[in-house]
């Protein structure tokens, strides 16, 4: 009989992973591979060896708490992309007084693509590449940390019920992790989902994300 203890531990942890939730959801996981995985966490939460068997069978008696794969197939297939090149960001010292400046220059440029990522310590300013010169010059060299040109903007703009659906933002970073290629920085508004890339990942991060909002659309009819 499989300790309590044990049945919990795994139940977390699956409660954590998204790629094993979906595995399950879709009746392709291998549990055996599963366990192997999650041997090593199970055994350090728990502090004793655990066998294999043993977390076969807390993996297959695992509780379906986790969102079902038709809630956020829903999401996927109801979202629109859309594709903006020609993008620049500058990384500053989270300060007040790039705060305010980062403030002042975006009312100066109300046409432009500009987006303000606040860290704890850092300020990203993600700008069209046509402003770059300008929104450079106003912030002194010794503030800023990095800053990279010729990115481009992924937009995902999906149904509004992706605010309360897990699973969805992490479906879209995925498929584009899995290739390979590195998002720059990325920021979520409500319902709509940006990632920023090098521009020449978009086109094939662009047909990526076309590629899992027509699979998922098909998926549904």
């Amino acid at each position: 009989m499989v300790e309590p203890s044990l049945a919990k531990t795994v139940q977390t942890l699956i409660e954590q992973d998204f790629s094993i939730q979906d595995a399950l959801e879709r009746d392709y996981a291998n549990f055996s591979g599963i366990a192997r995985m999650l041997k090593p966490k199970v055994e350090e939460i728990l502090g004793k060896k655990v066998t294999i068997e043993g977390l076969i069978t807390s993996v297959k008696r695992t509780k379906p708490l986790y969102v079902s794969q038709t809630d956020f197939q829903k999401i996927i297939a109801g979202s629109i992309i859309s594709l903006r090149t020609d993008v620049s960001k500058i990384s500053l010292e989270k300060t007040r007084k790039n705060l305010e400046k980062a403030r002042l220059v975006s009312v100066n440029y109300p046409e432009a693509f500009f987006q303000v990522l606040e860290g704890t310590t850092t300020l990203t300013l993600i700008t069209d590449q046509r402003i770059f010169n300008e929104v450079h010059s106003v912030f002194e060299d010794v503030e800023k940390l990095d800053e990279k040109q010729n990115l481009a903007a992924i937009m995902v703009q999906s149904p509004k019920d992706i605010v309360n659906t897990p699973g969805c933002i992490v479906a879209f970073y995925n498929p584009i992790a899995r290739s390979r290629i590195n998002i720059e920085e990325t920021v979520s508004c409500f319902n709509e989902t940006i990632i920023v890339l090098k521009m020449e990942d978009a086109a094939r991060a662009f047909s990526i994300l076309s590629d899992l909002i027509a699979n998922a659309r098909k998926k549904l009819t």
